[in-house]
């Protein structure tokens, strides 16, 4: 698998991403970094204990990293979220989560299996 069908599985922007940091090992690079990336687990744990300041927190830092690595999808989803849990507590939070938690899923899935495919390729 390129790079490119990763990003294309997850509902990214590929193209957006390489303009920005001019050099497919760049983008490689945070992609794959992004597997690391607690913040996904903050927002379980903030939504988990209805705690506004934590799951916020959390859902904009998931919204800032997805659109700067051209996670379209997890990007506009997690931001959905940040903005209605901007201000204060709301139920509403929960069926955006489904949608946060459907969006990682797709990603982490689609970067592991572009892992996967790098780690085969490697004599």
């Amino acid at each position: 698998m390129t790079l490119k069908q990763c990003y294309d599985l997850l509902e990214g922007d590929y193209e957006d991403v390489l303009g920005r940091m001019r050099k497919e090992a760049l983008v490689e690079k945070f992609a794959l970094k992004f597997l690391n990336d607690s913040s996904y687990e903050s927002l379980q744990q903030g939504l988990a204990a209805k705690d506004q300041q934590i799951a916020f927190r959390a859902a904009h830092t998931i919204k800032g990293v997805a659109q700067n690595l051209g996670f379209t999808k997890l990007y506009e989803t997690s931001g959905h979220l940040a903005d209605v849990l901007r201000r204060e507590w709301s139920e509403e939070a929960f069926p955006l989560a489904r949608q946060v938690e459907a969006a990682y899923q797709k990603t982490i899935a689609a970067i592991k299996a572009y892992q996967e495919g790098c780690a085969h390729e490697k004599p």
